[in-house]
């Protein structure tokens, strides 16, 4: 029996398919198949993350020196085989240098999701958990590049409490913000505050759009600023529309083109 002969063997004991253990090493399920048809082999690190993970010494993965077990009883102190204990690997590096991976997964859980899940690298790494971090995390408490969760903080990051470029929530704090209370550059909510703004009760630098609203242009029911168009229950006629639009156009001239095509829609949406 060779290398790749008791990695199968010690792989189907510990009932992991070569995409899990794949995963546990942070390396491709087609680098696990490599090694498992004799076509390469694990560098040192990982090597020594296999040992650790199977509870075996390197010797007998590599050489098959060794009994396949190194725990022992302490009832009579004689050597018996051990189950693999469900844990993850923290692996620092795979085959390839450039593709840093580093994971994370507490034993503890709560409604089959780990308490603490910490999962980023090189490629797109997905951590689930009560709390996550990662490159995507969805979670109670996530953070991410993309985040989901109760309480979120990413680059696109969606929850009760969002807070990213990209953020919708509850409460939502972003460069664009979406959500019951929204404060971004572009906000968009039922209370909303930004730069440009649309909602119910709206604050902004310079557009704001909806029922209360206040900037310097300012378009509502009830509407303060340097200029304004009063919204009527019945809506704006094809004119006062026409004018709206073109004022909103006016203030926005340096805004990119969604500002303006956000702030129409709103307007056509809820005031026609």
């Amino acid at each position: 029996m060779d290398f790749r002969d008791r990695l199968f063997d010690l792989r189907r004991q510990a009932g992991l398919s070569q995409e899990e253990l794949a995963n546990l090493l942070g390396v491709t399920r087609q680098a696990v198949q490599k090694w498992e048809a004799g076509m390469s082999r694990p560098d040192m690190d990982n090597l020594i993350a296999l040992a650790n993970y199977f509870h075996v010494s390197l010797d007998y993965l590599v050489a098959g020196r060794e009994a396949a077990s190194i725990a022992t009883s302490p009832e009579c102190g004689s050597a018996e085989p051990s189950t693999p204990v469900s844990t993850v690997i923290n692996n620092y590096y795979n085959e390839c240098p450039e593709s840093w991976h580093y994971e994370y997964r507490s034993q503890r859980t709560l409604f089959g999701l780990p308490l603490v899940h910490v999962n980023f690298g090189g490629r797109d790494r997905w951590a689930r958990g009560i709390i996550a971090i990662g490159n995507i995390a969805t979670g109670a408490v996530a953070l991410g590049g993309v985040a989901l969760g109760l309480f979120s903080l990413g680059g696109v990051s969606l929850g009760l409490l969002a807070l990213g470029a990209v953020s919708i929530g509850g409460v939502s704090l972003g460069l664009l913000a979406w959500g019951g209370i929204a404060l971004g550059w572009l906000a968009v909510g039922g209370c909303a505050v930004g730069v440009y703004a649309a909602g119910g009760v709206v604050a902004a630098s310079r557009v704001a759009v909806g029922s209360v609203v206040s900037a310097p242009l300012a378009i509502g029911q009830i509407a303060d600023g340097a200029k304004t168009i009063l919204v009527p229950l019945e809506g704006l006629s094809n004119e006062a529309f026409s004018e709206a639009y073109a004022a909103i156009t006016d203030a926005c001239p340096n805004a990119p083109f969604f500002v303006t095509r956000i702030l129409k829609f709103f307007l056509w949406a809820e005031m026609t």
